[in-house]
């Protein structure tokens, strides 16, 4: 295979990982780093590529934030970008391998053609050689959104122009939502010796056993020509004290081709803790590190006592069926007795799940007790038939952001069954929600639709109302996905005029719960006035009231018109404020800490939705990652969406949860921050730096506190009471440890890690 040829197909794919994982590769000044900002101009004109364009007239634009946040937020069409670089040979001169050099330009939405110097040098993160036409590259599914653009060509490759200036422009088609190029530094250099060593650090997480962190990975050279002789060194460091207290050498001596497996064991830690994977090949100057998080388990082992968890309230519409399974935690086996149920529903206290239905409104306060052979626990559920429904925020799982469209019905009951094996149903966990892709694809031939107007579902779901029964056996809620449109995202068959027919089956099948996604109905819509936001919204809304369900009803179209002003208005449950989130810091930062302005409009029964979790095991279907957040960037995740009162909707493979995430989503202290009965939304108190100080207020009296490090140091930071809208002297617990940290006069010192937060619960 000739050598440029195996370098485009092989390293433009692995680089995708290393780029990702790599905070540091010295290369001797072998990399350049091209400027954020660039020319911008939206339309679409061939002449948009060329050298001697004049683009002094352009706009200007950043490519580290989609361009819907810079003033293009209803554009959903073509723009173009460019920027000029000097290339130096110097560059080239002093790599320690100088064939190849390769592009990076992070995450472009949807679809993206790249020209070097007017010619084509690639479309969607994959590299053609020289005088190759591009195909039509905007016209694919599933959308490459969220695949990082890496392009690598021959350092002797006629497009490139040493020692001059050199031009970049970038073709963007955006299909709808957000657009444009979003993320990562974009830069250039030469292809290094460490590139051809594709770590797999990043596709295995850790486990914990007696103290002991552990996981195991390949490293392989993906190179077929060169070498690799060096050594793996494996580093952990405090990140608080700064001091190293785990090293281990490994001798690699790997032909091309070969591949070899890393063993990592480590002293489990408590706090934030940096692993370093270091290559260093013999007779190079250059090394490539590998940066992991090493996961820290904060929250205690359940205690044996008997505790009751999930939310203290619960509402239902008069008559419309009932389903509560009680979460309860303990020693096994654990004895559940209710008192006062109201007329028309029963317990079954083998499955621990309360049905049936209530007629007569009115608030009904049922007492439950829970004991074991340790001790026993009592509280009170109260039950309010009316109205209202999702008195608290919605907590289960969505298929989205693992399965993508591969979502198939086994995946689904596996997920059911995986809530109740490891627990999750216990800590309140009970949606189980199917996203697209169990309809019929909207270009097949086959029927989409029964004589009647019935949606039909494709072969992946067989039988909807026996995979809807299963769920509630389990004493879970069921979840399903379409679009007003006649499409959904994916392309396939959507609601649009038959809004009552899909009603009726999804009360059918034992639906409780419809996500709502705008997408293709933007081409039904006169324009983006209220009045047309609105318009689908009530169709359905009406639809659903009509049937013998309680449906939470989840508006999904972005934030659109300030949709938090008027979802309640349209029947919403909750709606997305925001475009889809993804496992970066920089997508988890940006929407996250921007929820201020719609919080005086979320509460019981009425929710602002930042998005679904990016924690576990994660894709977008078939193919999955761990999450890319480190994991002080998932406690800060978790903890923020508790205080901002968001749904908790997990997005992994739950049949790969490992220890950390389940840690992670099991806190019921931290749970009960989200499903507090007060339902107010936390803002931000005040913003000091790179620390955010985030306040919300709680049913008890008592307030949730939760202090963020933004930035890319640790910190030994200072909380001062008073500028936290706080008394002089208080007691303070940590949330996550379960741990009372004592009483406080004026100020408490919390250690932040980088990317962390300190979750507090602060009374007088």
């Amino acid at each position: 295979m000739n050598r440029s040829r195996f370098i485009f197909n092989l390293i433009a794919l692995s680089l995708i990982v290393l780029l990702i994982s790599c905070r540091t590769q010295d290369q001797k000044n072998s990399q350049i780093r091209l400027s954020e900002v660039w020319k911008f101009k939206t339309g679409d004109d061939p002449s948009y590529l060329t050298i001697g364009l004049d683009d002094s007239d352009w706009k200007q634009i950043n490519v580290g934030q989609n361009w819907d946040n810079q003033g293009y937020k209803e554009l959903d069409n073509f723009a173009w970008y460019r920027v000029r670089f000097s290339l130096p040979s110097s560059v080239k001169d002093i790599s320690f391998l100088k064939d190849s050099l390769k592009l990076y330009l992070g995450k472009i939405d949807d679809c993206d053609e790249v020209y070097l110097n007017g010619k084509i040098l690639g479309y969607n993160g994959i590299t053609l050689t020289s005088g190759v036409s591009v195909p039509d590259s905007f016209n694919i599914e599933p959308s490459p959104w969220y695949k990082e653009r890496v392009y690598v060509i021959s350092a002797d490759d006629e497009r490139l122009l040493w020692d001059k200036e050199n031009l970049i422009a970038v073709r963007v088609w955006d299909r709808g939502g957000l657009g444009g190029m979003y993320s990562g530094i974009p830069a250039i250099g030469m292809v290094d010796v460490g590139d051809y060593l594709e770590s797999g650090h990043r596709n295995s997480t850790f486990a914990f056993d007696n103290g002991v962190a552990y996981k195991s990975f390949n490293v392989k050279n993906i190179s077929n020509h060169v070498k690799l002789s060096g050594v793996f060194i494996v580093t952990a460091k405090n990140d608080f004290t700064a001091k190293e207290f785990f090293r281990h050498i490994i001798k690699i001596d790997l032909p091309a081709g070969a591949e070899t497996k890393i063993f990592v064991e480590i002293p489990e830690q408590n706090e934030s803790t940096t692993l370093n994977y270091i290559y260093k090949q013999k007779g190079s100057a250059s090394e490539t590190v590998y940066t992991d998080i090493l996961p820290y388990i904060l929250t205690p082992a359940v205690s044996e006592n008997p505790r009751i968890n999930g939310p203290e309230i619960i509402g239902a519409r008069p008559g419309k069926p009932f389903l509560h399974k009680i979460p309860v935690t303990g020693k096994e086996p654990l004895k559940i007795s209710i008192a006062n149920l109201p007329e028309g529903l029963t317990f079954d206290s083998n499955r621990g799940i309360i049905s049936g239905r209530v007629s007569n409104r009115g608030e009904y306060d049922v007492k439950i007790t829970v004991e074991n052979s340790v001790g026993k626990a009592s509280g009170i559920l109260k039950i309010i038939i009316g109205d209202q429904i999702a008195l608290t925020p919605p907590m289960g799982w969505n298929s989205w952001n693992c399965w993508g469209l591969s979502v198939d019905q086994e995946k689904v009951i596996a997920s059911a069954k995986v809530f109740v094996e490891k627990g999750l149903a216990n800590h309140g966990w009970n949606y189980i929600n199917i996203d697209d892709g169990w309809e019929i694809k909207g270009d097949s031939p086959e029927p989409k639709r029964d004589d009647d107007g019935n949606i039909r579902t494709n072969e992946k779901f067989p039988d909807m109302k026996s995979l809807g029964d299963s769920i509630h056996f389990l004493g879970l809620k069921f979840g399903i996905y379409t679009s007003p449109g006649p499409l959904t995202c994916g392309g396939y068959t959507a609601s649009y005029q038959y809004e009552i027919q899909d009603a009726r089956s999804f009360a059918f099948w034992g639906v409780d719960y419809l996500k709502y996604d705008w997408c293709s109905y933007g081409q039904i819509a006169k324009d983006h006035s209220l009045p047309e936001l609105k318009k689908p919204y009530f169709v359905m809304r009406d639809a659903l009231g009509e049937v013998d369900r309680d449906i939470v009803y989840s508006l999904c179209q972005y934030g659109m018109g300030n949709v938090y002003e008027w979802g309640a208005e349209v029947g919403g449950n909750l709606w997305r404020t925001t475009g889809d989130i993804t496992d970066t810091w920089g997508s988890l930062k940006s929407i996250g800490f921007n929820q201020v302005k719609n919080a005086p409009y979320g509460g019981p029964g009425h929710w602002n939705d930042p998005d679904m979790l990016v924690v576990g095991w994660v894709g977008w279907g078939p193919n999955l990652h761990p999450t890319r957040l480190t994991p002080n960037e998932q406690y800060t995740h978790i903890s923020l969406w508790s205080l901002l009162s968001a749904p908790l909707l997990i997005g992994c493979d739950l049949e790969r949860l490992d220890d950390f995430t389940l840690n992670l989503l099991t806190n019921d202290e931290v749970i009960a921050v989200n499903q507090d009965i007060l339902g107010k939304q936390a803002t931000p108190v005040f913003i000091d730096g790179d620390v955010q100080v985030w306040v919300k207020e709680l049913y008890d009296g008592t307030k949730a506190v939760g202090v963020f490090n933004l930035g890319e140091s640790i910190l030994d930071y200072k909380l001062l009471f008073n500028k936290a809208g706080l008394p002089d002297k208080v007691k303070v617990r940590d949330l996550w440890r379960q741990k009372e940290l004592g009483s406080f006069e004026k100020s408490i010192i919390i250690k932040l890690p980088v990317h962390g937060v300190s979750l507090l619960k602060v009374s007088e």
